[in-house]
C-alpha cells in the first residue's frame, strides 16, 4: 500500500509540474530533420506515441528532411518558443553543418539542447572482393593506391568519417556521396565503392550474410548487435573514434519551466521497457544527458570536428 501511495504522489507531483509550466497546453509538433524510417525518426515516433497517450494531446511527427538537417532545424529555431515544437535529430546539424555550409539559415545559438538522448557508432564495412580482413589492411591500401568510400551524403557522419581517416592516417580516399544510408550501403554491396563507414543496423544484415566484411565499429563500446566486431580503438586506431548523438532541441527562448517539463516527460517515456528495447534494437546506447553536460558534449564535438574540417577542406558539394 505504501508503495502504491508513493507512486501516486510522484505521479501527482509530475502532473503538477507540467501544469505549472503550462505544457503541453496545445498539440505538439515533433520535427524530425531526417527522412522517415531512420533511428532519429524511430525515437521521435516512440516518444510521440507515449506522450500522446499520457497527455491526451496530439503529438505529431513531421519529417522535414534536407540540407543535412538544416531545413528541420531552421523550422524549429524560427517557431514559437512555447514548447509546441520540438526538434529530434542528430548532432551534426550543429556540430558539422556550421563548419561546411557557406550559409546556415539559423544560428546554433537559436536552439537549446534539452537532451542528448542516445549515441551510436558507425560500422566500417568493405566489399569482400577487396580482400581486406582488418582495418590495418584498409589503411595500408588507402595509403598506397587509395580507396573509395560511400556516404549517405555530403556532410553526413560517413562523409566526416572519410575525412577523419584521411586526416589521421594519410589515406587517399575518394568520397562518393549517395542520397541516404540505404543507397550508400548498396554501393558497398555492389562493389561500386571499396568501403563505407555507415550506420550499423543498415550494414549488419549484409555482414551476417557474408556480403560485406565488417572491420570495426567507431564507437567507444562494441555494438550490442554484433559484439564480435572490434571497436576502432581495439583495431589500433583510437583517433578515429566517432559517435552519432541523437538529440532533442527547442527554440532557445523557451522558458525554463517548459524546458524542464519537456525534459522530464521525454525522459519518462524513454525509461519505458518497450521504448528502451526499440532503441537497443537500433544499436543505440541510451545517454539521457541534459543541462550543461549536454551542451558541453555538443560544443566539444563541434570544436573537434571544426578542426578536422578546416584541416581537410571538407565541404558540401
Amino acid at each position: 500500500m505504501k508503495k502504491i501511495l508513493a507512486a501516486a504522489c510522484l505521479a501527482a507531483a509530475a502532473t503538477c509540474a507540467y501544469a505549472q509550466a503550462g505544457w503541453p497546453g496545445k498539440p505538439v509538433r515533433i520535427i524530425n530533420s531526417f527522412p522517415a524510417g531512420g533511428p532519429s525518426d524511430a525515437i521521435a515516433r516512440s516518444v510521440a506515441d507515449v506522450l500522446q497517450n499520457q497527455f491526451k494531446q496530439p503529438f505529431v511527427v513531421e519529417n522535414r528532411a534536407g540540407a543535412s538537417g538544416n531545413i528541420g532545424a531552421d523550422a524549429v529555431a524560427k517557431s514559437a518558443p512555447d514548447g509546441s515544437t520540438l526538434l529530434f535529430g542528430i548532432d551534426t546539424t550543429t556540430t558539422i553543418n556550421p563548419h561546411i555550409y557557406k550559409a546556415v539559415p539559423f544560428k546554433p545559438a537559436d536552439l537549446r539542447t534539452v537532451m542528448v538522448i542516445a549515441s551510436s557508432g558507425l560500422l566500417v564495412g568493405v566489399h569482400p572482393g577487396t580482400g581486406f580482413k582488418t582495418l590495418a589492411d584498409l589503411v595500408a591500401t588507402g595509403r598506397g593506391k587509395g580507396v573509395s568510400f560511400s556516404s549517405a551524403g555530403s556532410g553526413s557522419p560517413g562523409h566526416l568519417a572519410a575525412e577523419m581517416f584521411t586526416e589521421a592516417t594519410g589515406m587517399k580516399i575518394t568520397h562518393v556521396p549517395y542520397k541516404g544510408n540505404t543507397p550508400a550501403v548498396t554501393a558497398v554491396l555492389a562493389g561500386e565503392v571499396n568501403a563505407g563507414v555507415l550506420a550499423t543496423p543498415g550494414m549488419l544484415p549484409h555482414v551476417k550474410a557474408g556480403k560485406i566484411t565488417a572491420l570495426a565499429v567507431t564507437s567507444r563500446k562494441r555494438s550490442s548487435l554484433a559484439p564480435e566486431i572490434p571497436t576502432i580503438a581495439e583495431a589500433g586506431f583510437p583517433q578515429l573514434e566517432q559517435e552519432v548523438l541523437y538529440v532533442m532541441m527547442v527554440p532557445a527562448a523557451t522558458p525554463e519551466p517548459v524546458v524542464q517539463a519537456i525534459q522530464k516527460a521525454v525522459a519518462d517515456a524513454l525509461a519505458r521497457t518497450d521504448v528502451r528495447t526499440r532503441l537497443e534494437g537500433l544499436d543505440l546506447h541510451y545517454e539521457n544527458l541534459t543541462g550543461p553536460a549536454a551542451a558541453k558534449r555538443l560544443t566539444d564535438l563541434s570544436d573537434r570536428y571544426g578542426k578536422i574540417i578546416r584541416a581537410t577542406g571538407m565541404k558540401v558539394e
